[in-house]
């Protein structure tokens, strides 16, 4: 599920980048099979609305608003999906009433207050009964062979003719709509700007970062202004961001730093250009004119009151590029700074990442295999003394200044073991076993410890090993011996232990095994036969050593 959303994530943001470039049939297909993906994705629907209302088709751009209304009942952003898709459609009423529920839930939403004043000024220039009949103007024809989007449809007899239809009997306008031309000629006829709502995504600005797959859920989106009360100035810069961006895409790096260079000297309040700017540093690698870069943006930012969002963002690029410096504890400050301005998941794993990453640098840092000797020293000279407690304390000690030595294990195994703390005892018998698997010694330990606990069949197993790396280890083969002794001194004993055994219980639920215990009864040349099976001599092996059979 986690992996579709993540596909689902990718495939919106390619939908973005098509939408962006024009390629608005492509952003369509994008964002339906994000949709297949992730079929309650409220912010899929949202801009597969906004790419139909790009192609002028209004009632599934309604469709659409409908459904990201339906996922996220409290998002302002769908009922002005929907109150843009209904006023190009002509239902301006129905419009109006969009636009009102999306400000009762996000009361400072400009798309909406825009939209809305635009309806009401519509509706009172006009009255609501004409808006319902935009065909009805006197001036329908004029505004029509003036308009670029409807010029060539008026050389169309057919296309006059329809219109005239439509001014004569508004009612006829239900059976016409699935003719693009009506649909473009209602946007025209309602001043409606063919370019709609920006779709939700983040800022345009290049992020050389991809997001993190592991992450089920969508990032925060910030909310975008109309593209309205824009200078010349500011779109000229716009534009000379977009052409930095097709450098950046390109990795022709001059060419961007100097279409972005443009843009700010045009435009130096815009924050996003800087960032830009701070993100080719970041590609090239030079991260100390990221870093200056980025404080400007955050600066500029500031100073013109920009979305806090954005503020995060450039931050934590800041500790993209400590990071890249290797100067981490400066990283990491900038990473908690960008998440004290907005919260994100992606900003999250890179802290929680580098934190590790730091943590697992002051480990190596502190591994000095001299001082580990003198700390194991210490260890053993209060072994010897009885002293256990602080045995254990300098092998610990000796440990985290050479991990990777077994010895150390095995000896502080020793001092849990005079403790009676068995299990933290067998814990570093394992591990000195995994470090060393031939250290004859960490197999023994562990094999005392199963000794004390009355576990003889362990004891043995542990015994066992250290013999075969040793036959003529006295120490194992006395252990072995004595296991062997206690195993077979109290049946009852020997019974309660191996029926406690959960190896032992699964074998005796075993009906094929219970038939070969029967017939081992009644017919002792039957075990022969028997062994012969790998998988079966292993089990009458099993419950020989548990002691609760024996062969005569």
């Amino acid at each position: 599920m986690a992996d579709n959303k993540a596909k689902a994530a990718a495939l919106k943001d390619q939908g973005n980048a098509a939408l962006s470039a024009g390629n608005v049939q492509e952003a369509v297909n994008k964002y339906t099979e994000a949709i297949a993906l992730d079929p309650e994705n409220h912010v899929l629907y949202s801009n597969r609305s906004a790419a139909y209302a790009k192609m002028e088709k209004y009632h599934e751009a309604l469709l659409d608003a409908d459904k990201t209304v339906l996922y996220k009942p409290d998002w302002g952003k769908g009922y002005s999906r929907k109150g843009a898709a209904l006023t190009y459609l002509g239902r301006i009423t129905e419009a109006v009433a969009a636009y009102e529920k999306g400000l009762q839930l996000d009361p400072n939403n400009q798309q909406l207050k825009d939209g809305l004043a635009e309806c009401r000024a519509k509706m009172a220039r006009d009255g609501p009964n004409k808006m319902m009949n935009p065909f009805s103007n006197p001036n329908v024809m004029a505004r029509l062979a003036t308009d670029p989007r409807t010029q060539e449809y008026m050389k169309d007899p057919e296309y006059v003719s329809m219109i005239s239809e439509l001014s004569a009997n508004p009612e006829a306008l239900g059976t016409k709509l699935n003719d693009k031309r009506v649909l473009t000629t209602l946007s025209v006829l309602l001043g409606m700007d063919k370019g709609g709502i920006p779709m939700d995504e983040d800022d345009e600005e290049p992020d050389p970062t991809p997001p993190p797959k592991k992450t089920p859920t969508p990032p925060p989106k910030k909310e975008e202004k109309m593209e309205v009360d824009k200078t010349p100035e500011q779109l000229q810069a716009l534009k000379e961001k977009d052409a930095g961006n097709e450098a950046y895409k390109k990795k022709d790096f001059q060419k961007a730093l100097e279409h972005y260079d443009k843009a700010i000297e045009i435009d130096p309040a815009n924050m996003t250009f800087y960032s830009n700017k701070a993100a080719v540093y970041f590609e090239m690698k030079d991260y100390e004119k990221c870093i200056a870069a980025c404080e400007k943006s955050v600066e500029v930012g500031r100073e013109n009151r920009a979305d806090f969002k954005l503020i995060a963002k450039v931050l934590t690029r800041i500790g993209n590029a400590y990071k890249g410096l290797k100067d981490y504890p400066k990283a990491k400050t900038f990473y908690e700074k960008s998440l004290s301005e907005h919260r994100t998941p992606e900003t999250k794993e890179i802290l929680s990442k580098l934190e590790r990453l730091m943590k697992e640098q002051e480990r190596l840092a502190y591994i000095d295999p001299a001082k580990a000797e003198e700390e194991k020293e210490q260890g053993n000279s209060n072994f010897k003394k009885g002293d256990y407690p602080n045995a254990i304390k300098h092998y610990t000690e000796a440990i985290r200044r050479n991990p990777d030595d077994p010895k150390i294990y095995s000896n502080r195994a020793a001092c849990y073991t005079k403790l009676a703390e068995f299990n933290l005892g067998l814990k570093d018998c394992e591990e000195c076993i995994r470090l060393d698997p031939n250290f004859v010694k960490g197999h023994i330990r562990k094999g005392k410890i199963h000794q004390v606990l009355k576990q003889f069949t362990k004891a043995q197993d542990s015994y066992q090993k250290a013999i075969d790396l040793d036959p003529n280890c006295q120490e194992a083969l006395d252990g072995f011996r004595e296991c062997m002794m206690a195993a077979n001194s109290d049946p009852e004993e020997v019974r309660k232990r191996a029926m406690a055994d959960p190896e032992v219980q699964q074998i005796l639920k075993d009906p094929a095994m219970r038939m070969i215990l029967e017939q081992m009864q009644s017919d002792p040349r039957a075990l022969q036969d028997h062994l012969k099976n790998p998988d079966v001599a292993a089990k009458i092996q099993k419950l020989l050593q548990s002691g609760l059979i024996s062969i005569r």
